[in-house]
């Protein structure tokens, strides 16, 4: 049998334990935590456009951009999905972020879901072109590749002469590619 004093010494440090736990959770949830997620980015077709592209991700609240990747095509950020989109599932955070990313950028920025697959299952067509020269016409030229189906990257430079896309050689080639420039009013001189 324990001695009364040590029982009440015992008794006493637990109920002080246990008020102690009680006012420090005080019916405060703990915060939710920044979590990061890897998105696919359309609109970065040359390497001068990841400043925009920075500048853009400042203007969305509670939204941090911790990457970039211009050679994946990329962006990985970090946020808190319950903060910034309350209420949404996990299978609706890009469509959410994709039309923040589109509203703060004025449509010429936009993000999707990550690469699907592995990127050695992909071909590299490179295609010369030649006339234009302005930032809206790379824009344009990208686009006109970008979105057809089975593009899985592109970019565009006129400076560097050439319009590059990583396509799923089994939904697209390099001549739909061709007929989507030259429909832009793309030059592509003959080979």
């Amino acid at each position: 049998m324990m001695p009364s004093h040590r029982f009440a010494t015992v008794a006493c440090a637990a109920l002080l334990f246990i008020t102690a736990a009680a006012a420090q959770d005080n019916g405060k949830k703990a915060e939710p935590k920044d979590e990061q997620f890897t998105y696919r980015v359309y609109g970065l077709f040359i390497v001068d456009r990841e400043k925009d592209l920075r500048e853009t991700f400042q203007e969305i609240a509670d939204v941090k951009l911790v990457s970039v990747s211009f050679d994946a095509a990329e962006v990985t950020v970090e946020f808190v999905p319950s903060k910034v989109f309350p209420g949404a599932k996990p299978e609706q955070l890009v469509e959410r972020l994709d039309q923040k990313v589109r509203a703060e950028s004025r449509g010429t920025f936009a993000v999707g879901p990550r690469l699907a697959g592995p990127r050695d299952t992909f071909e590299r067509v490179v295609i010369a072109v030649a006339g234009l020269d302005c930032r809206a016409c790379e824009l344009g030229a990208y686009e006109s590749v970008a979105r057809l189906e089975g593009v899985a990257q592109a970019t565009a430079s006129f400076r560097d002469g050439k319009v590059t896309a990583l396509i799923d050689p089994l939904k697209t080639d390099r001549g739909k590619l061709e007929d989507a420039l030259r429909k832009r009013g793309v030059q592509i001189p003959k080979r």
